[in-house]
């Protein structure tokens, strides 16, 4: 059963991560944005590795995580380019907490009771709610959102096994957030410098999304060590609610009475695999 320091710190990583999400939308340019992010994630990464050591016990988890997170960054930047962060955040969020439930039961013979099982349902329904609440669902996002969804399921199930394997959380999340620097070397070796170039202001802000990015996974890898990867998945993924909330407030994306349903909807959920979890 999850620990209420468990699921404050899983809450609290949902705020952080809905935070650098709302950076990254709020963003001149996303692209550049994201790079920056990468680079400030990536030393941190380094540091910390420096710090723990090499995450030697679990190479094949952290290469593979580090390379689906380079995946996942991509897919957030293009499906930012044509989506509301309201819109297009809560369905690449809420396809993850069943995915994650199903690989933690086959992978790692997590299975959820039916209390979890319905919390982890209901997540997911308030979730697609939040986005319909919108009033409007472009096509052309769905597949963005989607495949971004898959990503985070992907890479969520392989840090969850990964972090055990490696037995030294902080080196593994170094380890993994190393290879994010791989982006902008690519750049830097094909030439392309002028893409490193934001104004100070931009460059400040996408730096401490990347930190702050940094922290919120931290924390979810943290949880994963010793909790049910679905249940972590779940209460991580109410980061929708605090995204709709942020939206509003700081991107001007209206709040309607639907999308107050959903978010306690969402809360609901949350409750029943934070207390069967």
């Amino acid at each position: 059963m999850l620990t209420p320091f468990s699921i404050l710190l899983v809450l609290s990583a949902a705020f952080l991560h809905a935070s650098w999400n709302a950076l990254l939308r709020g963003g001149v340019d996303r692209g550049q944005s994201m790079l920056i992010m990468n680079i400030t994630v990536g030393i941190a990464g380094l540091a910390m590795m420096a710090i723990a050591g090499l995450p030697s016990l679990a190479t094949a988890y952290v290469i593979a995580s580090g390379l689906i997170h380079l995946v996942y960054n991509a897919l957030l930047v293009r499906m930012y380019r044509s989506g509301d962060l309201g819109e297009t955040y809560p369905i690449a969020r809420g396809s993850s907490p069943a995915l994650v439930a199903l690989g933690g039961s086959l992978f790692a013979a997590e299975w959820m009771d039916v209390l979890g099982s319905i919390g982890i349902g209901l997540v997911c329904i308030g979730i697609f709610m939040l986005a319909l609440a919108k009033g409007r669902l472009h096509a052309m996002n769905l597949p963005w959102a989607l495949a971004t969804g898959i990503s985070i399921a992907s890479y969520t199930v392989i840090d969850g096994i990964g972090v055990r394997a490696s037995g030294n959380w902080i080196a593994y999340t170094g380890g993994m957030f190393a290879f994010f620097l791989l982006l902008p070397l690519w750049y830097w070796v094909r030439g392309k410098r002028a893409i490193f170039a934001l104004p100070m202001a931009e460059g400040v802000k996408a730096a401490s999304g990347g930190l702050i990015s940094l922290a919120a996974y931290g924390a979810i890898i943290w949880a994963m060590q010793a909790n049910a990867m679905g249940a972590i998945s779940a209460l991580r993924e109410t980061s929708v609610v605090f995204a709709a909330l942020l939206g509003a407030v700081f991107l001007n994306e209206r709040l309607t009475r639907l999308r107050i349903a959903a978010c306690c909807i969402i809360a609901a959920g949350a409750a029943c695999v934070g207390w069967r979890a």
